[in-house]
């Protein structure tokens, strides 16, 4: 883990050099954050920074540091090496929605929703309890901050990485 964040370090000095001038974007805001500092490591190592510091919109539902640890040993090690650069990619992208979705535009109840990650779907339940997200593991991530504006979307904060895998029942 040491590594991961002296990468996270590297990657958030270099990725907010030279636009303090500008406002803040999803990367940006994630660089400027500790709690997302492997989330920060794996965008960069992906090669997804200048995407998601693009226009958008997007929605990003960022797991903390925790979410990452939570995987199995090595998992994280293992999904940062250049070999597995395509697999990284679809694990991130399957976190990302290409439109800003806050936390009041999600319908109540169950409801499929489609990440960049073309080939998959998320169900989103929102109720009294809160905002939960299922995967393709058929686990939940539960948003534990909604709403973080940036310029070209919103963040909300998950507890858990998203993984694709088989479609998640939703209804």
């Amino acid at each position: 883990m040491t590594t991961i964040r002296k990468f996270a370090a590297a990657a958030a000095t270099a990725m907010t050099l030279g636009s303090a001038a500008s406002a803040a974007d999803i990367v940006e805001i994630a660089s400027g954050d500790e709690r997302f500092s492997t989330l920060v490591a794996a965008v960069s190592a992906a090669g997804l920074v200048e995407t998601l510091q693009s226009a958008g919109p997007f929605t990003v539902y960022a797991p903390v540091n925790d979410a990452f640890a939570a995987l199995p040993e090595g998992t994280v090690e293992t999904l940062l090496k250049p070999e597995n650069k395509g697999q990284l990619t679809d694990v991130l992208l399957y976190h990302v929605d290409d439109r800003k979705l806050t936390a009041e535009m999600i319908p109540n109840g169950s409801n499929y929703f489609k990440p960049v990650l073309a080939s998959e779907r998320l169900c989103i339940t929102k109720g009294s309890s809160g905002v939960s997200i299922a995967d393709g593991t058929g686990e939940s991530a539960n948003v534990v901050i909604a709403n973080i504006e940036a310029d070209n979307g919103v963040i909300h904060v998950i507890d858990k990485v998203l993984l694709p895998g088989t479609r998640p029942a939703c209804h």
